[in-house]
């Protein structure tokens, strides 16, 4: 069951109404709940990160709050003021959407200052206007280019700049950068938190990229099937999940239920997770004799990602298997398939989750321990090799 709308992050400030409230939202599309009772609060200068898997409502949630989408029920406030009924333009709020919707036939300058037309602001306020944007955003140089001619990155801080043009008091994100190769989206991602970090708005940012929402966001929502499954501090939420669905959802690899997790420590409600980042690998190729926290295991796989090394490994005593990540430069050495190690495995590392309840229970029944080859104990895969 889904935390209530009670969960979601709460204004900081002391006795002042937040710059952006939702109260008991709810959007269906037929038989369809798109929105589900979804309820949360962000003050001016915090960035709340919403993430989900696809159709989980969390792009509906945004259009509903933009005035795109007229929800059936529930209300949208901005300072104070009930915006629910009122038509997108007068709701005080930008918006940056997933293509930038940018205007190819106009320029930079054009874009930038387009709202600021719409909204009849004088011509020397929203020339001054402008070109304090087009400074902030590094984008004087380009400010008679068309958008057509722009690289991706380029026409994001268009966007970005146009979306806050006539200082709206909330900013509503839809996957901005989804559309950028990764290495462009981490150092945009940078950037942009800094940028919604500003005193004088509130921002909701929508992604599917987790590592995107923990750089952006200080507070995170896990929206699943038009809910809210957890909502808290971005950190927070990543390193304690409240079930299962939302552990595995977040990239955590050592989730457990059903009769694996109930002989597992903390497992005694049917769901368990051990969080990789406390755990340690302190020895390679030699067994090591299990006390205390230490455990012995012997290696099944290792991976090389953008960060660092996965090693998946058999806990003897425990009959499980579990993953580790880690710096190669914290290993010394590579370990190898087959390889004997000893994992320091604190008693915090393991956390007690709620099952989930709307899918299938995996480790209901114990997994294989792993076949290795005493001849194979120090042959490395083909594929292995730091890169």
């Amino acid at each position: 069951m889904p935390p209530s709308s009670a969960d979601a992050p709460a204004p900081s400030g002391r006795g002042a109404a937040p710059t952006l409230r939702t109260v008991a939202l709810r959007k269906r599309y037929g038989d369809v709940r798109a929105v589900d009772d979804v309820s949360l609060a962000v003050d001016a200068g915090r960035v709340v990160a919403v993430v989900g898997p696809s159709g989980c409502g969390k792009s509906t949630l945004l259009r509903s709050i933009a005035g795109l989408e007229i929800p059936d029920g529930g209300t949208v406030e901005v300072d104070g003021r009930d915006v629910t009924r009122l038509p997108a333009h007068r709701r005080d709020i930008g918006m940056v959407f997933q293509d930038h919707a940018l205007f190819p036939h106009l320029d930079v300058t054009r874009n930038v200052g387009f709202g600021l037309v719409e909204a009849k602001w004088g011509k020397a306020d929203a020339a001054g206007r402008i070109r304090e944007l087009l400074e902030a955003f590094g984008l004087a140089d380009l400010s008679r280019r068309r958008v057509d001619a722009l690289s991706g990155g380029e026409r994001q801080r268009v966007a970005l700049a146009r979306a806050l043009a006539p200082r709206p008091s909330v900013l509503l994100l839809d996957e901005p950068l989804a559309s950028l190769d990764r290495a462009l989206r981490e150092r945009l991602a940078a950037d942009l938190a800094r940028t919604l970090h500003a005193p004088g708005f509130a921002s909701v940012f929508v992604t599917h990229d987790q590592d995107e929402a923990r750089t952006v966001g200080d507070d995170l929502i896990v929206m699943r099937a038009g809910r809210i499954a957890q909502a808290g501090a971005a950190d927070a939420v990543v390193a304690r999940p409240t079930d299962a669905w939302v552990a595995r959802f977040l990239g955590h690899r050592n989730v457990y239920q059903g009769e694996i997790a109930r002989r597992l420590p903390e497992g005694g409600g049917g769901a368990v997770l051990l969080r990789d980042e406390l755990v340690r690998l302190t020895s390679i190729g030699a067994a090591a004799a299990p006390g205390g926290d230490v455990t012995a295991a012997v290696v099944r796989r290792v991976e090389h990602g953008r960060h660092g090394v996965g090693v998946e490994a058999w806990l003897v005593d425990e009959g499980v298997s579990v993953w580790w990540r880690g710096a190669l430069r914290e290993l010394g050495a590579l370990p190898c398939v087959g390889d004997d190690v000893a994992l320091h495995v604190p008693r915090e590392a393991w956390l007690a989750l709620a099952p989930d309840g709307g899918a299938p229970a995996e480790g209901t029944s114990a997994p294989s321990p792993p076949e290795v080859d005493s001849s194979s104990r120090r042959r490395r895969a083909e594929h292995e090799g730091p890169t």
